[in-house]
């Protein structure tokens, strides 16, 4: 069976994804190819191209298309709890009431426009509900066998914010969810925004923040509550929709004048000053109490009976929350999907109408599901480009690569297939090496041009994980922080964050073995088995997809050195 996925029913994050007799194809995100971040209401044309061609299909092959956004009945609870929730704004209790939800029609038309528009008219549309798309990226993609945990939080789907339920023998069991506004990213997206950051793109900022803040300086337990099994969210202050909008600059936000009453002005500017960090910290506290309050009431026997769980939702990619929850009593193995935001509904949709048709899935074994390039056609790129690089073709890339690292230069870095997912995983990145001071204050201000505050996360060697994060817990994605062994810190404190925490990739030779000889080449070298790595793109710019991109980003930064295959381009 072929069955195609496809994101962006929600306006950002479209992506599709394929799998093929059980088995995941491809799977990418359409601003990668657009070069347009978040490919804000679009639709994956792009994508969807590239996982057939990459799959070797033709369009009439197709036998479905899954589109990860479903209709929501009247006898559902979630369109009377939105409507009660929102009775400031009637015109939206009447929509919910009478009209459902409305996006689902026309998401169904724009999708089946898609498919039209692509020969894709033989195979069956069968749309799936946001959180089992999502639930079904995590539990099925996760090689869990016993009894596991499922665990979804995100801003909001079609209304649910919050699912918590179980897989078992390849089923999907609803336990609880919860229904907009009642929505933990949805509070701290409403936070991000009075940060001074955007929603969905800015709660990886916020995040970094925090660990400069005190979390018990200001209590900001007011914003959400959970008691008694319930959840919910103070709409007073925060996830608010029409006029109860704090309004900037002629946009309305998801926050309200009342919070800026109470916090103070909205945040401005780059710096991490106070009081802002300390509501950085208390928002995050507050984020991880709940959710940890939330796991334990719903799943916390089931945790308990086998020990593990499966993550995904936007909140799934909040790494300091993860780590608590892998220290929660009972917790074998966290399984956080790579993709937890919206694109990867694509591939949860695939996957969830695989399941339920019978297919055997084999489990996720990478996030390296999106285009590669032949170094004929990086030295094709080369000789294209309009700003006429020095390059040269090289006997061996890890060596070269690993020499310039050793010598303190930032490098540029291309090859293999392009991640699925937010995080570069040493496919697409930029590269330093840690124990060389000031190499990450470089990247920030010279090349990624962003907060210099922000943290890089460490790419290590599997055999030397276990000794340095102190843990033998599985860590392929960057989806964990971990604390740092006290012995480690001074020999890699490029990587280290204020905390004393890394947000690590644990890399093996099976999985992208170009990427661990150059780090074994660092090794080498500096005695390290740990290279500094972020994604491979310039700050309010996606990841970088081709060779062409890369040359791009090359010219309109700093970088010196670019490696893309066994090309080397470097300024002079």
């Amino acid at each position: 069976m072929i069955i195609l996925g496809l994101s962006g029913a929600l306006g950002h994050d479209a992506s599709a994804a394929i799998i093929v007799n059980g088995k995941i194809v491809a799977a990418a995100e359409e601003e990668r190819f657009i070069r347009d971040k978040h490919a804000k209401n679009l639709f994956p044309y792009e994508a969807a191209r590239y996982c057939l061609r990459e799959a070797g299909v033709r369009p009439e092959q197709v036998d479905v298309v899954a589109f990860p956004y479903g209709e929501i009945p009247l006898t559902s609870a979630a369109r009377w709890h939105y409507a009660k929730r929102h009775w400031y704004a009637p015109d939206r209790v009447i929509d919910a009431i009478f009209n459902g939800n409305r996006r689902f029609r026309r998401n169904r038309d724009k999708a089946l426009t898609l498919m039209a528009e692509l020969g894709l008219s033989k195979a069956e549309y069968v749309p799936v509900e946001h959180h089992l798309a999502h639930a079904s990226s995590a539990y099925h993609l996760s090689g869990f066998k016993e009894k596991t945990a499922i665990v979804g939080i995100d801003g909001k789907g079609e209304y649910a914010t919050t699912f918590f339920g179980y897989g078992e023998h390849g089923k999907i069991h609803k336990i609880k969810e919860f229904y907009d506004p009642d929505s933990l990213g949805g509070m701290y997206g409403a936070i991000t925004e009075y940060l001074g950051f955007e929603m969905l793109d800015g709660e990886f900022k916020v995040m970094g923040m925090a660990p400069y803040g005190d979390a018990n300086k200001y209590d900001l337990s007011r914003l959400v509550q959970f008691k008694d099994g319930e959840l919910r969210v103070n709409t007073k202050l925060v996830n608010v929709i029409g006029l109860r909008r704090y309004k900037e600059n002629g946009r309305g936000h998801y926050f309200t004048p009342a919070l800026v009453d109470w916090l103070g002005p909205k945040r401005q500017g780059d710096e991490i000053d106070d009081p802002y960090i300390h509501y950085a910290a208390s928002v995050q506290q507050l984020l991880e109490d709940i959710a940890l309050q939330m796991i334990d009431y719903y799943v916390g026997d089931i945790i308990r009976e086998t020990g593990r769980i499966a993550m995904a939702g936007g909140v799934a990619l909040n790494v300091k929350l993860n780590q608590r929850i892998i220290a929660m009593p009972g917790v074998k193995e966290l399984f956080v999907q790579p993709a937890s935001g919206d694109a990867g509904t694509s591939l949860g949709a695939a996957s969830f109408v695989a399941a339920e048709r019978g297919e055997p899935l084999e489990a996720m074994p990478h996030a390296y599901l999106g285009p590669s390039f032949t170094t004929e056609e990086c030295l094709a790129a080369c000789a294209a480009h309009p700003s006429k690089p020095v390059f040269k073709r090289v006997a061996d890339a890890a060596a070269t690569g690993a020499e310039l690292l050793a010598n303190g230069h930032p490098l540029a870095w291309f090859q293999g297939r392009m991640e699925f997912g937010p995080r570069a995983l040493g496919c697409r990145s930029i590269l330093g090496d840690p124990s060389h001071p000031g190499v990450a204050d470089r990247i920030n201000a010279q090349i990624k041009y962003r907060e210099r505050w922000r943290p890089f996360c460490p790419s290590m060697l599997d055999r030397a994980a276990e000794d340095i994060l102190q843990t033998a817990h599985p860590a392929p994605y960057m989806t964990f922080t971990f604390d740092v062994a006290e012995h480690w810190k001074s020999r890699i404190p490029e990587v280290v964050h204020e905390d004393g925490t890394a947000r690590a990739q644990v890399v093996t030779r099976a999985t992208n073995p170009r990427y661990y000889a150059l780090i074994e080449a660092l090794e080498q070298r500096r005695n390290v088995p740990v290279v500094l790595n972020t994604s491979l793109n310039r700050r309010g710019e996606p990841m970088i997809c081709s060779p062409k991109d890369a040359l791009d980003m090359f010219f309109g930064c700093d970088l010196e050195y670019l490696i893309m295959e066994d090309v080397l381009v470097q300024k002079v």
